[in-house]
């Protein structure tokens, strides 16, 4: 009998099932109606709307539009000379899985190994996270909390930024498998990229000979393959379309190498990084594939000596569905200002907000759930006193599947704390 080198693995499959049939009824429970009314509407989805309305009932979106008429009973908040956008989504972070970036203690991203595909980071959540507050002040309601460290660093999910529990937390547990094709990955080749992209040609190929053949291996009748069944399991999900791989690549030649990858097993992908991503701008666009990109790293490294600001500009000129998401541990709440950046780099102001609020969610195929202001989506909204990409605005209201968060953080309350000091 084969040896499984993962203890507890059905258990954590039956905790990611109950998340996944509890993801989204949280907000069943809710039985507010909330209109929020006079402010400019952003629904991001179609045009602004002057003098809108936006109105929420049961965690979800009821209506959007001009001259809406208030439901009796409805908690208003007036939002008159405000903006009103969806709640910002982060594309790719670490929130409630980092604490504190250089004390391993408080990271959670990751596992021992080179191959951890049916490593899911969910389970490793900290509801009580002092981060999420900071990013939620900041708009910031929706996440894709991914793993790192590896060649196949394992499952990432989205979550919403509030709720007590992984349980309330967790929208979508196992959304995408992350790859790294840089640097990273190099020590599973053996210290080579090329001896990496063999090894990541002989898993698929193996968990395609896995389905095949699943009885022959409960048998011991074939030959050992490249890794274990759980793992397997969740590569052939990726061969077959039904999970989205988000491919870590900065420099040119790694995402070319991606982009062949995706090609060669038919993978719906998502590129991560990209910073040299602009050189070969027409390609990514012709493969139909979104670019997660950290637009603020314009420092050349080995893994991206190309860097530039407007990486996330030319991208998108290339018709390239561009998601802007800021990976800094603990400076999750930048994700507007990046994206106000990319607006001082030469990206329209319509885009840069898409690509913080509906870009994400098509990217990560929940545009059907999240990211704009439309009927039925997730009541995720901000009310803010100005512009979102100006650095001089705040978030008046942040609205979380229906529910007001309070905007509050550790740093407010040591704010206050140390507001007025007793004199000597």
């Amino acid at each position: 009998m084969k040896a499984h080198r993962r203890t507890g693995a059905q258990a954590h499959r039956v905790f990611l099932a109950s998340v996944a049939l509890l993801a989204g009824t949280t907000t069943t429970l809710l039985a507010q109606t909330i209109a929020i009314t006079g402010g400019t509407v952003y629904p991001v989805s179609g045009p602004k709307i002057e003098n809108g309305t936006v109105i929420l009932r049961d965690g979800k979106i009821v209506q959007v539009g001009a001259g809406l008429a208030v439901p009796a009973g409805a908690t208003r908040i007036d939002a008159t000379g405000k903006w009103i956008t969806p709640g910002l989504f982060h594309g790719g972070t670490s929130l409630g899985l980092v604490e504190v970036g250089s004390i391993d203690e408080t990271r959670e991203t990751s596992v021992d190994g080179d191959v951890n595909a049916a490593f899911n980071v969910a389970e490793g959540l900290n509801p009580a996270a002092t981060t999420i507050p900071v990013a939620r002040m900041e708009g910031v309601t929706t996440a894709f909390v991914a793993p790192g460290d590896g060649l196949i660093g394992g499952q990432g999910a989205i979550i919403q930024l509030s709720g007590d529990r992984i349980e309330e937390m967790v929208r979508v547990p196992s959304a995408a498998l992350t790859i790294n094709f840089g640097a990273e990955a190099r020590s599973a080749g053996g210290g080579s990229r090329a001896g990496a992209l063999a090894r990541l040609r002989e898993l698929f190929a193996d968990a395609q000979e896995y389905a095949r053949r699943k009885g022959d291996y409960d048998r011991n009748a074939m030959r050992p393959l490249a890794a274990p069944p759980e793992d397997l399991d969740v590569l052939l999900q990726a061969v077959q379309g039904k999970l989205l791989v988000v491919a870590i690549a900065d420099k040119r030649s790694d995402i070319e190498s991606a982009l062949r990858i995706a090609r060669e097993f038919k993978l719906k992908m998502v590129l991560a990084g990209g910073t040299e991503g602009w050189m070969i701008a027409p390609a990514i666009a012709a493969a139909g594939i979104p670019v997660l990109v950290q637009n603020l790293r314009d420092v050349p490294r080995w893994d991206g000596l190309n860097a530039r600001l407007d990486n996330a500009t030319l991208l998108r000129e290339a018709g390239v569905n561009v998601v802007i998401a800021q990976n800094d541990d603990g400076r999750d709440r930048d994700l507007r200002w990046s994206a106000g950046n990319a607006v001082r780099n030469g990206m329209t102001w319509d885009d840069a907000l898409r690509a913080i609020t509906l870009a994400p969610a098509q990217a990560f195929g929940v545009a059907d759930r999240m990211g704009s202001l439309e009927a039925g989506k997730a009541a995720d909204v901000v009310v803010w006193s100005g512009d979102p990409l100006d650095f001089a605005s705040r978030a008046e209201h942040v609205l979380i599947a229906g529910k007001e968060v309070p905007l509050t953080s550790r740093m407010t309350e040591l704010r206050e704390r140390y507001r007025k000091l007793p004199r000597p």
